[in-house]
């Protein structure tokens, strides 16, 4: 009786609220005193922030062998076909599959990060991206391209749950902290690996040979594994000492221990935990902007991998470049991200309005599409490519921030997630089909003659300029109908998540007319979100002032997910087919010097 007594005292009263009313659940839940009423007391401001910050190194270590590999190949693509023999075709398989279990491990890792919780979720994520790249090594070592897709195929198996248990981290310990810096930070570390990828790994293979770079990744991926590792150890304090909220397994795991000594409260962090788990059917009903959202995403996938991993190539026979000076130039394509990342956060921790976040991916999809029509210009007017890679860089610079930092503001905290999940899912569903296309497009015109070869990387680049475009009009799509769906929801005073329970309108706020710009109240303290969310329409509102039926929406919401499920099936028979066909082993792959590129 006595160690049960000293056991409760050494935790502290962190659930006397709870133990007192299991009813007044949702209280614990939604108030702002909830983190610290898990945790226990409040640690100081300094100290909590220090540990923050320790958590966000920890986050963004998690991702440095992944990036350094993820972009690793693109330079070497003329090396590779020198030296193994491989085509246009079998590099676009090799790119892909990176990116092809990111079609599906997206949502699986934002379902992982619900159900298991984000430290364990990123050890099985790190575990499977130094296998895969050991085994990538090892295909490199014996010659064996089909070894080699296979290992970036597990590689792929992790990227994309860590690229989400990554982002999830930040949020949890951001969201009221200066979100937008500290989710640039945890990006620009990500986008410094790839450049410094891309800078270094001609040099690497030209002067320790073909095997250094695939050496070098191993070792980062195998160190980011040990890093997660140490964070795994470390999670309780990090979470303890920063007061921040229990994930929904973390919070399950409190309730089993309190159930020895503490029934009622046992019950109530139960309540909490189911209440936390996501329902995918829910996902449903996030309505007309969340699915614009999605589009959004297959969209830039379409433009953003494909074209920064065959740039160097590109540049190389479009410009008639060599391999280090086209490398070298292509690599100034990542190098705006860490100038501007920061930035860019700062700027929305200032603004704090999703409509200004929508504005500045303008501007970015603007400098992206000037690049690809300088490109298609013919070289002999434009004489360089430079201005259009510096004006890709500017835009490519910030763009995934702005993808990411909105979310927030799109859908409830708990499906913050799941979101991710399939934003990452459908980026890499639109890469993974372009990749793997553009692989089989410019395979037609090399063999047959340099005239038809330039023709191929014409129609390449000109289609990379019409889905800007396209990318350009779903973004004009989104911005209006979220200015729509604000508006609306301001008027009825709005609800907070999809079980339709009201949430009154924060202090300071000033009704606006349908033709103004909607305001967000300037925040007072530090514990303001850093994005207002979303609310959602209920049930049980009138549908005489809803512009858009909510049963409209739903179904909308099937219809677009049945079209995402036909693309992801679309990409793996893609793929899955072109391998069959194209993958040749390494006999096959000896080809005369003279036909080798």
């Amino acid at each position: 009786m006595s160690d049960t007594r000293q056991h409760r005292s050494s935790r502290t009263n962190v659930f006397e609220d709870v133990a007192c009313d299991i009813e007044d659940i949702s209280d614990l839940e939604d108030s702002p005193s909830h983190p610290q009423a898990i945790t226990g007391a409040d640690a100081p401001r300094l100290k909590a922030h220090l540990v923050r910050w320790l958590a966000l190194l920890c986050a963004c270590c998690f991702s440095v062998g992944s990036h350094y590999t993820s972009y690793l190949l693109g330079p070497l693509k003329s090396r590779l076909a020198r030296e193994l023999g491989t085509s246009d075709i079998e590099f676009g398989l090799l790119i892909s599959a990176i990116s092809l279990n990111g079609t599906w491990t997206p949502l699986l890792g934002g379902v992982m990060a619900s159900v298991l919780g984000t430290t364990l979720t990123s050890i099985i994520a790190t575990g499977l991206i130094f296998g895969g790249q050991l085994l990538v090594l090892l295909g490199d070592l014996q010659g064996s391209v089909r070894l080699m897709v296979f290992g970036l195929f597990v590689f792929g198996l992790g990227t994309s749950p860590l690229a989400v248990v990554q982002e999830s981290i930040i949020v949890r310990f951001f969201n009221s902290h200066g979100l937008g810096v500290s989710m640039a930070i945890g990006l620009v570390a990500g986008k410094g690996v790839s450049f410094v990828s891309a800078r270094t790994s001609y040099p690497l293979a030209a002067r320790f040979g073909r095997h250094a770079p695939f050496i070098a990744s191993a070792i980062l991926t195998g160190l980011s594994f040990v890093v997660n590792l140490i964070y795994l150890l470390v999670s309780k304090w990090l979470i303890r000492e920063t007061g921040t909220t229990l994930e929904a397994r973390e919070v399950q795991n409190e309730a089993r221990q309190r159930a020895l000594y503490n029934i009622s409260e046992a019950r109530a962090l139960e309540k909490v935990a189911r209440k936390r788990y996501v329902n995918l059917n829910d996902v449903l009903a996030l309505g007309d902007v969340f699915w614009a959202y999605i589009a959004l995403n297959v969209l830039c996938g379409t433009l953003w991998g494909p074209f920064t991993h065959l740039a160097p190539n590109l540049l190389e026979r479009r410009y008639e470049l060599n391999e280090e000076d086209a490398s070298t130039q292509a690599s100034y394509l990542l190098v705006g991200s860490m100038v501007l990342y920061p930035a860019c956060g700062y700027l929305v921790d200032r603004l704090k309005h999703p409509q200004a976040i929508l504005r500045l991916f303008m501007i970015a999809a603007v400098s992206t599409m000037i690049c690809f029509a300088w490109l298609s210009a013919p070289p002999q007017w434009t004489g360089t490519p430079l201005p259009g890679i510096f004006s890709y860089s500017f835009g490519f610079g910030f763009s995934p921030l702005l993808l990411v930092i909105i979310v927030p503001a799109l859908v409830p905290l708990k499906y913050v997630s799941t979101t991710l999940g399939l934003h990452k899912s459908l980026e890499h569903v639109g890469s993974t089909i372009m990749q793997v296309l553009t692989g089989i497009w410019l395979a037609k015109g090399k063999p047959i003659s340099k005239q038809r070869d330039g023709a191929a990387i014409q129609s390449l680049l000109l289609t990379f300029l019409l889905l800007n475009v396209l990318q350009i009009i779903v973004l004009v799509v989104l911005a209006h109908l979220y200015r729509n769906r604000w508006w609306f929801n301001r008027e009825l005073g709005c609800a907070d998540d999809l079980t339709g329970r009201p949430t009154p309108i924060s202090p300071g706020y000033t009704p606006v007319r349908r033709n103004e710009s909607p305001r967000v109240p300037s925040p007072s303290t530090e514990a303001q979100p850093l994005l207002t969310p979303l609310p959602l329409p209920t049930d049980d509102e009138s549908h005489s002032q809803n512009p858009v039926p909510k049963h409209r929406e739903l179904r909308r919401g099937r219809i677009f997910a049945c079209v995402c499920i036909v693309l992801l099936c679309f990409c793996w028979l893609l793929f899955l087919g072109t391998a069959w066909f194209q993958l040749r082993s390494k006999e096959e792959r000896h080809v005369p010097p003279n036909n080798t590129s």
